[in-house]
């Protein structure tokens, strides 16, 4: 018995280790273009659904589709209505998993096939000059996924232990299909795979033809087990996300309970429209239910995707008003695990974020400039101090983020994103500091009464205005690969800064040299210095972009 328990649980593992070769890869292989496929969802929820359905048919896996998901509500690259299709489409997209199984584990021999399928993925994987890795990886997942249901295969054939169980639990009625349905649930949410649970009873019913109502039921509960993923990555995260997991598990529990109601219809139905008896065609018989039960669930609830929204509003409260004091990112182990290119795509949300920010910083020392009088001090300088301590929060927990993100098995395309994030999000910071100190130096001339040679301000306010030029430029497409014609176009603005740095600091030194007020100078001399600087760190991130891809 303790043998036969341990080549079960080894026959999972490597099913299981199958599916998550085969969804890492191709997720590796596709890189954040396979994520952009939801970042960009549109407001239909027909076209929501259609995303959700053949993304998740490509990886393999409604969990990492619902955490995704979850992480980009999160983000706030989705909205929770826009969640509600993508959620219905990863249920029916996961069903493809026992049509591979019940076609491919009831013709032939997988474990015939299984080693050269590995070793073509291995092949692929290791000809560093395809760069193709993750396709390759995937492909071993394939030859991986095929061993475990041979091993399973063999194991239910040949074994009459398992049998004996699942006999032993049948025929009591209600009893039976309600621990049937226990046991889907709490199995799936041990194994995170509602996939795998259903390849396990198709496997079983493919030997064991009787466990048609038994198998049936826990097929059926094995959706609310599949919950578990979505859950977890909405730990800790903002209301949005925590509602997007809780229609996740609405739409389950309640498509399970109105199954479990119309139980021996749904069934008869499912026989119906099968070609030949159960007894005959059992795994097909699975397979049709798995795929019947989630379309059914679809069909009842997708028009009502704003009334399901509404209501998650009303069971979990909006988040409290975010305020410049305390900054707060979390690092999703869950969604790092699971998807990890999605934490790039977070990061890049934070990001913009910080741009936002300066930007409002730098059109609060505009301002100064326009009327620098106490009225600066009291209206924006206290705005600056905020937000320059807000920037420093967000560099340093971005940093912490970023370097964990680096560590993550994500495409090359990727790491090259990482990389240039962490150089944005340094010159972003820097640039915060720097209109800081043009505040400081703006609130030191009022306050030691400092006065400006006539024309400066007037001379200051061109330069000024190219600085906000090319701030806006890169604010513009802070999420955006730059082409060799905007990274030119942002050259030539920061050519003229520098120009006009020099040109304005000759100004001052020559009034310096005929006797002006020296302090008055010297501080006009800092302020030309630290607008350039400024211009300088926006040249930087236009580098930065263009060297990323398009998220």
């Amino acid at each position: 018995m303790i043998s036969t328990l341990l080549k079960l649980a080894g026959s999972l593992c490597f099913l299981l280790y199958g599916m998550k070769l085969m969804s890492d890869g191709i997720q590796k292989s596709a890189g954040q273009k396979l994520q952009s496929a939801l970042a960009f969802m549109t407001g239909n929820r027909f076209m929501g659904l259609l995303t959700g359905c053949i993304l998740t048919m490509i990886i393999q896996s409604s969990g990492a589709t619902t955490v995704m998901l979850v992480s980009f509500v999160n983000a706030g690259l989705l909205t929770l209505e826009q969640s509600v299709g993508v959620i219905f489409g990863a249920n029916i997209g996961t069903t493809i998993t026992a049509w591979i199984v019940a076609y491919f584990g009831n013709g032939f021999e997988l474990k015939d096939y299984a080693i050269p399928i590995f070793g073509l993925g291995y092949l692929i994987y290791s000809q560093k000059k395809l760069k193709a890795e993750g396709f390759g990886i995937a492909i071993m997942g394939f030859g991986i996924l095929f061993i475990g249901l041979g091993w399973l295969s063999d194991l239910f054939k040949n074994t009459a232990f398992l049998s004996d169980i699942i006999h032993s639990l049948q025929g009591r009625g209600s009893i039976s299909l309600a621990f049937a349905v226990i046991v889907g649930i709490l199995f799936t949410a041990l194994i995170h795979s509602s996939s795998a649970m259903t390849a396990i009873v198709i496997t079983a019913a493919s030997t064991n033809p009787d466990i048609w109502e038994f198998g049936a039921a826990m097929v059926i509960g094995s959706e609310i087990g599949s919950t578990i993923d979505s859950i977890m990555a909405a730990y800790s995260a903002k209301a949005n996300a925590k509602r997007t997991a809780l229609i996740h598990v609405m739409f389950n529990c309640i498509t399970v309970i109105i199954a479990l109601i119309l139980f021996k219809p749904f069934l008869a139905f499912i026989d119906f429209i099968v070609p030949g008896t159960v007894q005959e065609n059992i795994v097909y018989h699975i397979a049709m239910l798995h795929t019947a039960f989630k379309l059914m669930g679809t069909i009842v609830f997708i028009p009502f995707v704003k009334q399901i929204a509404n209501i998650t509003r009303k069971i979990i409260k909006d988040d409290k008003e975010e305020n410049l004091s305390r900054y707060h990112f979390e690092y999703n182990e869950k969604a790092a695990q699971d998807t990890p290119e999605t934490m790039i795509i977070a990061a890049q949300k934070e990001i913009a974020k910080m741009a936002d920010i300066v930007v409002q910083m730098f059109d609060e020392i505009q301002m100064g400039f326009s009327h620098r009088d106490e009225s600066f001090e009291k209206k924006h300088y206290s705005d600056l101090l905020e937000k320059e301590d807000y920037t420093d929060q967000m560099h340093i927990q971005l940093t912490n983020y970023l370097v964990k993100c680096s560590r993550l098995p994500v495409s090359e395309e990727s790491l090259n994103n990482i990389s240039c994030m962490m150089q944005i999000d340094q010159e972003l910071e820097s640039m915060a500091d720097e209109c800081l100190n043009v505040g400081s130096l703006l609130k030191k001339s009022v306050d030691k009464k400092l006065p400006f040679a006539e024309g400066d301000l007037d001379r200051l306010t061109p330069y000024v205005e190219l600085a906000r030029e090319l701030l806006y430029f890169v604010h513009k497409n802070i999420d955006k690969n730059l082409n060799q014609a905007q990274l030119s176009y942002a050259s030539e603005i920061e050519k003229q800064i520098d120009d006009e740095r020099r040109r304005l600091k000759k100004i001052a030194r020559s009034r310096l040299e005929t006797g002006a007020n020296v302090k008055a100078e010297l501080l006009y001399i800092d302020i030309v210095r630290q607008i350039e600087k400024i211009g300088d760190r926006c040249f930087g991130i236009a580098g930065a972009l263009a060297k990323t891809s398009v998220i």
